[in-house]
């Protein structure tokens, strides 16, 4: 291939696992705070930071940090300080970077605000998820709807970004329901929305729920319904999706950390059970760290990383991958990047297949899904 091979940006992502509350509908690899001492473990994860670095090489500063979980606004300010300073000083920030941080509004974390931004946090992503004090509570939140609202009043003093996560097609949530929600929530004027489907997902307390016949989700072409909605309301008053579920008042407010994962960029994972992917030696690699805390930082401790899978991913699998990803994007996605990282190509009669089907299209350069929320079968299309 005589495409040019465009340096990807570089991502942190820290997972921190604990929770005050675990959701009925969350299958992310956290714990139960107990109020336990947790400084080990920002230990481990600084540690692994500083091992990363000496793994990569030659690498870009940071373009993004992004904390997650879990809930990393458990975090003590300092600690979160420490974690900021260590990838910092490993790699460098570029000017602009983004630090995110997700939060919970309660009280707790919301007194924390200021800290935080004091810290170098500079995006705060709230999960809020509803404005209806019934469905918060099916859904296992432990705020109510009056801190959600004091919450976002605060973090819009303390950081320069702020957003909000919703989640929709609660069981029984009809069209005219959503609506009525979904206008309170634009009427928020939030600089960025993330705005998801309920998905049941296997291990969770709402997946027993559903095998024991206690819970119904809604129907696939009910959820179509309200997806079409969302799509239109935002996209009225300048809320656009720029990605299936996330929508930005505009560019700068969408989330450059999530852009590296759609745009086939690397990003790092550090903290149990954190995901990465990153050239190491010249071949893009799939990275996962040790799920337990325990064994993650045990892992840190004698070996200076707390990876635990490091595999090197095929060119099919890697192109394949970086297509589902970032057909997800309205914009579409770099053809010739995509293909020049990947190091192998699209074949172009299932390309072409698939474009005189109208699943999707190319404009300058750009392959776009006609249909985001169809993204999985059209790459399948494409991949055959």
């Amino acid at each position: 291939m005589n495409v040019k091979l465009n340096r990807p940006k570089l991502g942190l992502y820290v997972h921190w696992p604990y929770c005050a509350r675990i959701c009925p509908y969350c299958d992310f690899n956290v714990r139960k705070d107990r109020g336990q001492d947790t400084d080990f473990l920002v230990d481990a994860i600084i540690a692994d930071i500083k091992g990363w670095r000496t793994r990569l090489g030659d690498m870009p500063a940071l373009s993004s940090l992004s904390l997650g979980g879990g809930t990393p606004s458990l975090l003590q300010p300092r600690q979160m300080h420490r974690i900021i300073q260590a990838a910092e000083k490993s790699f460098g920030f570029v000017a602009d970077i983004e630090i995110s941080l997700e939060a919970n509004p309660t009280d707790f974390e919301t007194d924390r605000y200021a800290d935080f931004a004091s810290a170098g946090v500079n995006r705060l992503s709230l999960g809020i998820q509803s404005l209806e004090q019934q469905q918060l509570e099916f859904l296992g939140r432990d705020h109510t709807v009056t801190e959600a609202l004091n919450a976002l009043q605060e973090a819009r003093k303390q950081f320069t970004s702020v957003s909000a996560d919703f989640i929709y097609g609660l069981p029984k949530q009809s069209v005219a329901k959503w609506q009525e929600q979904l206008t309170e929530i634009l009427e928020l004027s939030l600089q960025h929305l993330s705005l998801y489907c309920l998905s049941i997902e296997p291990k969770t307390m709402f997946f027993k729920q559903y095998e024991r016949g206690q819970l119904t989700p809604v129907n696939d072409d009910q959820m179509a319904d309200l997806y079409e909605l969302t799509q239109s309301m935002t996209a009225q008053i300048g809320y656009a999706a720029y990605e299936t579920s996330n929508h930005a008042i505009d560019d700068d407010n969408r989330s450059k950390h999530n852009l590296l994962y759609w745009q086939g960029d690397d990003w790092i994972g550090v903290g149990p059970g954190a995901h990465g992917r990153a050239s190491i030696d010249g071949s893009r690699h799939e990275l996962a760290s040790y799920r337990q805390v325990q064994k993650y930082a045990d892992a840190v401790r004698k070996t200076g990383w707390g990876v635990e899978v490091s595999q090197k991913i095929s060119p099919e699998d890697d192109l394949a991958e970086r297509l589902l990803l970032g057909l997800r994007l309205e914009e579409g996605i770099d053809l010739s990047t995509m293909q020049s990282r990947a190091g192998c190509e699209i074949d172009r009669q299932l390309l072409e297949n698939s474009t005189k089907a109208g699943l999707v299209s190319m404009e300058n350069g750009m392959l776009k899904a006609s249909i985001p929320l169809l993204v999985d079968r059209i790459g399948a299309e494409l991949l055959l």
